[in-house]
């Protein structure tokens, strides 16, 4: 699979619009929160501040779009083993409960990326402070559309009979 990275903005949304299964919501929380990232990152340039910090989050969201996407497919795979296959419920449960694990991530990140807005928005440059409250608007929406993703496959591996 061609990692997201590669693609143009319009290309990602191309492929998030299409009808496939990946890449899908944890990807684009992924994506998002990156994106909180680099305005943070930007702003911190304009501030004269580190810009390390949230070049650290944004490298690690970065592959987790391609890596939400993976786990995703498993999932599908997973689902898609004959029913009366003994190993099928074990498999989906491994594959939900590393599917919980790109989203978790996603959303722990996406958290140090708000409070790192947070504390620009009030110590930075007065002329970014709209780049980093939206950063932090982004990085805080993205971290709760992870979370609910988490919670959604958790409940998933407790389904009898899948």
């Amino acid at each position: 699979m061609e990692s997201f990275l590669h693609l143009s903005t319009g290309g990602f949304l191309e492929r998030v619009a299409a009808r496939t299964p990946a890449p899908g919501g944890g990807a684009v929380a992924a994506m998002t929160a990156a994106s909180a990232a680099a305005l943070v990152a930007m702003a911190s340039r304009f501030t004269d501040w580190p810009a390390g910090p949230a070049e650290k989050l944004r490298a690690r969201l970065e592959p987790l779009a391609d890596a939400d996407a993976a786990a995703y497919t498993e999932v599908l795979a997973a689902y898609r083993m004959p029913k009366d296959d003994p190993s099928r419920r074990g498999r989906i449960n491994e594959a939900l409960r590393l599917a919980t694990e790109v989203p978790r991530e996603v959303a722990t990140t996406a958290r140090a990326v708000a409070v790192l807005a947070d504390d620009l928005a009030e110590r930075g440059n007065r002329n970014l402070v709209g780049d980093v409250r939206v950063a932090a608007l982004l990085a805080r929406a993205a971290a709760e559309a992870a979370d609910e993703l988490v919670a959604i496959n958790e409940r998933a591996v407790r389904l009898p009979g899948t």
